[in-house]
């Protein structure tokens, strides 16, 4: 053995002790070597005989598990928790939870907002979408203007269809309707006074 690792396993039962206090848990031997191996440089019959050291002293408790040991730091060395401090750590336990669960639904608010915004169009994709809306638009205006300059041909079923592809362009438009027309020069029935006889 090695001057290093005869130190470490001379020092052995201390770091065991420390650290199965510290963790209050159940562990096997294999268990403390895998957790303190690289940190310390125990190897595994140092730690198996440490363990049993300290059991032997009864600064440990050992117990059997299936075919292998478990080793537990000492209850009794543990202040009593009395039923008061039991219900306040419930009572912390509760406002922690509610906290935490708040805070959740305040993340998928946001995330969903963050969603919302990334998926919306940025200032130049709506410029250009109006532009491709109004070059669409004047081909309908120009159809418009064509069916007022015959108005006793038209039907109100063809009245209907264009006021249907006017409504289909204006559900992409941020505006309202009237702004609509008004930008891109759409004239109304309204605006001449125009009738359509009845059907």
């Amino acid at each position: 053995m090695s001057k290093g690792r005869a130190e470490a396993a001379a020092g052995a039962p201390g770091i065991l002790l420390r650290y199965l206090q510290e963790q209050n848990r159940p562990y096997s031997a294999q268990d403390v070597f895998g957790n303190l191996q690289r940190e310390h440089g125990l190897g595994k019959t140092a730690v198996v005989k440490a363990l049993e050291q300290l059991a032997q002293q009864g600064k440990i408790k050992e117990k059997m598990y299936g075919k292998q040991k478990i080793y537990f730091a000492d209850q009794d060395q543990f202040d009593m928790v009395s039923d008061a401090d039991l219900q306040g750590l419930d009572a912390k336990i509760v406002a922690l939870t509610a906290t935490v669960q708040g805070l959740q639904q305040s993340c998928r608010h946001m995330e969903a907002e963050l969603k919302e915004l990334t998926s919306a169009l940025t200032t130049p994709e709506m410029q250009k979408e109006i532009q491709e809306l109004k070059k669409e638009c004047a081909g309908y205006n120009e159809r418009l203007r064509n069916i007022k300059a015959a108005t006793n041909h038209v039907t109100p079923e063809e009245k209907e269809q264009a006021t249907e592809l006017c409504d289909a362009i204006l559900e992409g438009y941020p505006k309202s309707k009237k702004q609509f027309f008004e930008e891109v020069g759409i004239e109304t029935d309204e605006d001449y006074n125009v009738k359509l006889p009845d059907p």
